[in-house]
């Protein structure tokens, strides 16, 4: 489950916002077609601040998320009236706000009722901390998943905020490993229409079924791997996932095909609800409140709630970890963290040590030592001594690729990690800041 800090933690920085709403619309990118923030697949969305006008009603409380809507009119004062018109939105979602896709559809809600058998829980096949998801079947036969935003703690304003910017992230890509949008719904509460993935997640296929194959296994770790680089450096907008778990990893009926061998096009990295863009200019993004899943957070992240794109490194280093090893990122009884499991076996190289017991001797043990490398180095306690994604991929992939840290920078990260002394951080210190972090999660 995802795991939200308490109030008592308050991040070193904040990140300086717009305070009045001329100022947002002037920053908004240029209009489609121009310069190179143009979307790649031939049209774009403008991008501003905007979860906070729905929380707090106030123009004073922007703080930087993607915009959540494609506007024909880019004119300052066009987006200016559109901001204005969010503002007023008390009842429900404008549909004029919400970001679309020419392949969307906008559903109603009596044709959600019909295809889930009126939400009920025959059909219910997942529910997290702020969302059910149901299976249903639309009137021409094709299979969806319908994921319903729910009433928790947070009031509309909080939920609607939620929704367009989870839309307005979703909207931005195109990758055969990333979630499968279908359309959405407004009507009657916030509704996902994704495409179904027969085969459920990777934590069920992993840990609660028959053995996964090792050959298996490994597509998944290159198809992850790709749809992450891609999210980071060949999306129209850098998108920091911050949830990277087994549970978030899909997988399609065709994910046993022979074909393809080196990668994994029947998987998709699903659930955007906690992700974060992160513009080009910026180092990093400081977050408050914490949220993720622990066993999977970043120290850095957990700590200092400092986000990157090495956030999302450290947490694919421990899915890995559950590939090789069939272990959970937080083992049930123990409730010892994956990676202080593995640090002794990594430290010396001990694949025996460390491979699934249920595997046996079915693995390519050249494919298992590039994994136990990239994995060794990916959930390193230190973000600077981390790969990026694309060395992820050349690392899996067996390309020769020399990892070596970049130049130091004088930029707001170097100085934010100068000011938490993360680069004195050892790996007793992160052991330590790990068991003290559980201790937390179990009060």
């Amino acid at each position: 489950m995802r795991h939200r800090r308490g109030r008592f933690w308050k991040p070193l920085f904040r990140e300086q916002s717009p305070t009045t709403v001329e100022a947002a619309a002037a920053s908004f990118p240029s209009p489609a077609g121009t310069g190179k923030d143009a979307a790649r697949d031939g049209y774009t969305l403008p991008w501003k601040s905007m979860v906070d006008v729905f929380k707090f009603k106030s123009v004073k409380k922007l703080t930087v998320i993607p915009l959540l809507a494609v506007t024909h009119d880019m004119s300052r004062k066009g987006l200016t009236k559109k901001l204005a018109r969010i503002r007023s939105a008390e009842d429900g979602i404008d549909l004029g706000v919400i970001p679309s896709k020419p392949s969307w559809r906008n559903f109603d809600y009596e044709e959600l009722a019909a295809a889930t058998n009126n939400f009920s829980d025959e059909n219910l096949v997942g529910k997290g901390g702020h969302a059910e998801v149901y299976i249903g079947h639309l009137s021409d036969g094709q299979v969806i998943a319908v994921k319903r935003l729910m009433k928790n703690e947070k009031d509309a304003a909080d939920r609607a905020g939620d929704f367009l910017t989870e839309l307005g992230i979703i909207a931005h890509i195109n990758h055969p490993n990333a979630t499968r949008l279908i359309g959405f719904g407004v009507d009657r509460g916030l509704y996902f229409v994704l495409q179904f993935a027969s085969h459920g997640s990777l934590s069920t296929l992993l840990f609660e079924s028959e053995c996964l194959d090792w050959k298996i296994r490994f597509k998944v770790a290159v198809g992850v791997a790709d749809g992450l680089h891609y999210l980071h450096q060949e999306c129209p907008r850098r998108i920091i996932h911050r949830d990277i778990k087994a549970s978030n990893i899909l997988l399609n009926e065709n994910y046993e095909a022979e074909e393809n061998d080196s990668c994994c096009d029947e998987l998709q990295i699903s659930d955007f609800g906690l992700a974060k863009w992160l513009p080009n200019k910026w180092a990093n993004h400081v977050v408050f409140p914490i949220e993720g899943t622990f066993g999977y957070l970043a120290p850095e992240y957990f700590m200092h709630g400092i986000v990157d794109e090495k956030t999302d490194v450290f947490a694919f280093g421990v899915l890995l970890l559950e590939l090789i090893t069939g272990r959970r990122a937080v083992d049930s009884d123990s409730r010892q963290s994956l990676v202080t499991w593995a640090k002794p076996f990594l430290d010396t190289n001990n694949i025996k040590g460390l491979a699934d017991p249920r595997l046996g001797e079915e693995y390519n043990p050249i494919e298992m030592k590039r994994a136990m490398v990239t994995a060794c180095m990916c959930v390193h306690h230190l973000s600077s001594k981390r790969p990026y994604m694309n060395q992820v991929v050349q690392l899996l992939k067996g390309e020769e690729t020399i990892i070596e840290p970049k130049k130091s920078l004088v930029t707001q990260k170097s100085l934010l990690l100068e000011a938490c002394d993360l680069e004195d951080y050892t790996c007793s210190n992160y052991l330590k800041d790990l068991n003290r972090h559980r201790q937390m999660i179990m009060e």
